[in-house]
């Protein structure tokens, strides 16, 4: 056996032979002319390609004739490789900057006044109504943490543990549960139950002895930093989460004791995720330490419950190395009262009700989405780049679609499916033949609890269209899912389950439409996407071509043909001749896509707004009004243009105020996890990640978030809610998925609907974000350029914002760092006015990201519908802002106009101006 030290050595010297091969490659190729480039680059591809599956097949073959002990090794050898192979992508995004860089002492004076602006916010968190609501908001969390976790595993009927119950509970982990991510989507946790507390609230006896050994081996509880810039930090420095110490503080003598304890053992593993970088694949795999206390474990426990407290999906494979491992729970980033929720699952109190929201994959590298994933940057411009290969293959889209008719490959590639989840009783259903018109199709299924024990269930349903060639489909869509009641044993209910039938259409790009194919079409009742419990069979007779959108009757057309790059997408046609490859550094960015970068501004002809006039009008005077009201235009002449461009400009966290005209300032706080303030105190409820909400499949407790969340906001005097969070889980390795719903589009829009609807029932307005494609940390705070099909574009990463602005019309919405293609988001007419408020109607406001980077020009948000600049130092952005109207006076001139417009509508709609 190798040591640790031998095996790093080997790692090092192999990454070094490759980056240097790399770079006399790149050498090579810059010799080339262009036509010789671009063919050594296609053959360099294939070469890649077909290298990597003889590899992967060279490895099969050798891990066939190896022990346990040689296969261990051989992972472990991998994993060291690839931690070496890949640290230079993990210092990434606001890194330190964000701190950093608004360090008042280190500012000049406008600097330091605008920041003061946003550090003096007060809020009012003391008071009975505001403890009232944070107490209040505890039955929520508990709600959800208690539906949303995950019953993975459960051989031998292990959990629920019976009454009296003794455990051994193994790991430091265990000490300090990850119940809130890092970063502007986290949520202070400070005080919350351990998992200790939890347990012994359970009545489950705990071996103190084994307790207090791995307190004397270093294991304490500890608090955390409730600063969410801290967080951050915290996670580009790689200090985040529990380290799992070797454990050789469990002797035989302790194993002995704990032995005669309990034969039942719990060992929890977790993954911190945060703003501002991504994980690795390693980051997702067991440590050394880990695989050596489960080995010790195992060896001396009969029955293993594995906790997984993770926001993204880990490599569990590993568990059926151990048989002794009978259950497992996914607890995810669960909010203040995981503990308590955990050990209610355990007891049996809470009969487990959560399903998944992503595909747990054997090696989540086998997505097609991670051969890219990470910093790429072309070799002429300053800019990082990010291309979307798999196109719409992503998650159970990719290995549904790709193991079509080859189960003994799926078996191979996925372990838990997207959807899965147990409970400790059974359900029968009896789905009725679906009802279909034109329009709608409607499904009908009867739940029985034909179990022992009380208990909620999951009826997901799914759709299966025609491919032919020609337009990519997934081989299975989520069409919709419903969640019964507590049904008693022997109890009954029905639930209906309703689509359009606009929801299968595929998008065509070369025609700018949707189109529904003719031919066979399966419609299944499933328990997860791979387990069809009822399936039928309808036949569309006609292709049925969608031109307009239903609701807003705007003329669908291609949008983004400059996102789509010159990129081949993964089709299934031909699996191995698309499949994705990293780029090898000798890339260089296009003209076109240059000049997409640096937008020129053409000085427009007309008129300019009117500055300064005396209408004698306040802006209470048009509440109730509607936009087009020809008030407004009086009302917006009264502006001066500094004015207008303050109002423009200073949108982080506290807008601007004009005192003579009655405008007052809007308060707008993060996090989708509950209100937090990065720059002032303020005690507010935490609330469970966003990835656990989801896990429920419950729309109402998704309401419940809002609503709660809402209620606490308007007692503390915020307007606006930064929420929730909508981009999807592209790949595991996302820093931020425990801060999104999942990798489906359908569950993403839907929990954000809800959401959405219970906030602003509370007269609370939101902001769905990131709008769009920021599915990345690296790279995303340095303006990434993405490419990805239209397609994928439109079937994946706006259909949930599609879906939250038709069933729940957010009266915000926040832009992303990301430039599509080459065009910042929050600078695209395409995506602003075009799609968001053309296609679809919304009718809201869009503030920005954070202000980083001169790519988030705030004359392109001027010209091309982003509202309000999110510039924490906002002089900056003014000075800018007064540059664009000087050098176009009409055209930024009248954009600044509608952008205030916009944003003014939007404060009569507040609270602001009572």
């Amino acid at each position: 056996m190798a040591t640790r030290k031998e095996i790093k050595q080997e790692a090092v010297a192999r990454v070094k032979d490759e980056r240097a091969a790399k770079r006399a490659r790149k050498d090579e190729l810059e010799a080339m002319t262009s036509d010789e480039r671009t063919a050594a680059k296609a053959s360099d591809k294939t070469a890649a390609r077909d290298a990597k599956a003889a590899a992967k097949e060279e490895r099969a073959e050798v891990r066939s004739t190896m022990n346990r002990a040689q296969r261990r090794e051989l992972k472990r050898r991998e994993r060291v490789y690839r931690k070496v192979k890949h640290r230079p992508r993990r210092a990434i995004g606001w890194g330190l900057t964000a701190a950093a860089g608004i360090g008042v002492v280190a500012l000049a004076a406008p600097y330091a006044s605008a920041f003061g602006r946003i550090a003096g916010l007060e809020f009012n968190d003391a008071g009975p109504e505001a403890v009232a609501a944070r107490e209040a908001a505890l039955e929520v969390v508990e709600a959800i943490s208690d539906e949303g976790m995950v019953l993975v595993q459960n051989d031998d009927d292990v959990l629920p543990l019976a009454d009296a119950a003794k455990v051994n509970v193994f790991s430091f982990a265990s000490f300090n549960l990850l119940l809130g991510g890092g970063g502007s989507g986290g949520t202070a946790v400070a005080g919350a139950p351990t998992l200790y507390e939890g347990l012994e609230g359970q009545g489950i006896e705990y071996n103190e002895d084994l307790y207090a050994t791995m307190e004397e081996a270093g294991a304490e509880h500890t608090e955390g930093s409730s600063n969410f810039l801290v967080q951050i930090a915290e996670m580009a420095m790689g200090n985040a989460g529990n380290a799992e110490p070797a454990p050789d503080y469990l002797t035989d003598e302790v194993m002995e004791q704990a032995a005669g304890y309990s034969d039942t053992a719990i060992v929890t593993i977790g993954v911190a995720g945060g703003e501002g970088t991504d994980l690795t694949q390693e980051g997702l795999q067991l440590t050394d330490e880990q695989i050596a206390l489960l080995d010790t474990v195992t060896a001396h426990q009969d029955d293993v419950i594995l906790v997984v407290n993770a926001g993204n999906q880990m490599e569990l494979g590993f568990v059926e190395d151990y048989p002794q491992i009978k259950s497992v729970v996914w607890m995810g980033i669960p909010g203040p009262q995981g503990a308590v929720s955990l050990a209610k699952i355990m007891s049996g109190e809470v009969n487990p009700s959560g399903r998944l929201t992503d595909t747990y994959a054997y090696d989540v590298a086998s997505a097609p989405g991670a051969e890219n994933l990470g910093s790429h940057s072309y070799t002429n411009a300053d800019r990082a780049f990010l291309e979307y290969e798999e196109g719409i293959y992503v998650g159970y889209r990719y290995y549904e679609t790709r193991y079509l008719d080859d189960e003994a490959g799926y078996e191979a590639a996925v372990q838990y499916p997207f959807g899965h989840g147990l409970s400790y009783t059974d359900f029968q259903w009896d789905a009725i033949e679906p009802v279909i018109t034109d329009d709608t199709v409607t499904v009908d299924v009867e739940v029985t609890n034909t179990g022992d024990v009380a208990g909620k269930d999951v009826v997901q349903a799914y759709f299966s269209a025609p491919y032919n060639g020609g337009i990519e489909k997934s081989a299975i869509e989520l069409a919709g899912y419903a969640k019964t009641g507590e049904l008693e044993p022997g109890q009954s209910e029905t639930v209906t389950i309703e689509w359009d039938v606009q929801d299968m259409a595929s998008w065509d790009t070369e025609a700018g439409n949707y189109v529904l194919d003719a031919g066979d079409y399966a419609i299944s009742m499933a328990t997860n996407v791979h387990t069809p419990v009822a399936t039928f069979d309808h036949e569309v007779a006609d292709a049925v071509v969608y031109t307009a959108d239903a609701d807003t009757g705007y003329e669908y057309a291609s949008q983004f043909a400059f996102a789509e790059g010159d990129v081949t997408y993964l089709s299934r046609d031909d699996w191995e001749g698309t499949y994705p490859t990293a780029p090898d550094g000798t890339e260089e960015a296009s003209d076109e896509v240059l000049a997409l970068m640096d937008p020129e501004i053409v000085p427009a002809e007309g008129e300019a707004p009117t500055y300064g006039a005396d209408n004698g009008i306040e802006l209470a005077d048009l509440v109730g009004l509607d936009m087009d009201d020809p008030q407004w235009d009086a009302f917006l002449d009264q502006l001066t243009l500094d004015e207008t461009i303050e109002l423009f400009s200073y949108g982080a966290y506290k807008t601007a105020e004009v005192d003579r005209l009655g405008i007052p300032s809007m308060t707008m706080l993060d996090s989708p996890a509950g209100l937090n303030s990065l720059f002032a105190s303020l005690e507010a409820a935490a609330y469970p990640s966003e990835i656990v909400i989801a896990s429920t499949w419950n729309d109402e407790l998704a309401y419940a978030v809002g609503e709660s969340v809402g209620t606490e906001a308007g007692i503390y005097g915020v307007d606006v809610w930064y929420a929730p969070g909508m981009n999807l889980h592209r790949t595991a390795m996302g820093g931020r998925d425990f801060e999104y719903f999942s990798e489906d589009p359908l569950i993403s829009g839907k929990m954000a609907a809800g959401m959405v609807n219970g906030a602003q029932d509370q007269g609370v307005l939101t902001t769905i974000k990131h709008f769009v494609l920021n599915d990345q940390e690296v790279n995303a705070r340095s303006g990434i350029n993405v490419f990805t099909s239209e397609q994928a574009l439109r079937e994946l990463y706006l259909a949930p914002f599609e879906i939250a602005v038709k069933e729940s019309a957010p009266t915000g919405a926040m832009s992303s760092f990301i430039n599509i293609g080459g065009k910042w988001a929050g600078g695209s007419s395409e995506l602003l006015q075009n799609v968001l408020r053309g296609e679809w109607g919304f009718d809201g406001f869009v503030s920005t990201d954070a202000v980083l980077g001169s790519w988030m020009d705030p004359a392109q948000a001027a010209l091309n519908g982003n509202d309000v600049m999110l510039a924490v130092l906002a002089p900056g952005t003014v000075s800018a802002t007064e540059a664009a109207v000087e050098e176009d006076p009409v055209g930024i001139g009248n954009g600044l106009r509608d952008r205030v417009h916009q944003l003014l509508y939007t404060v009569t709609l507040t609270g602001a101006l009572s």
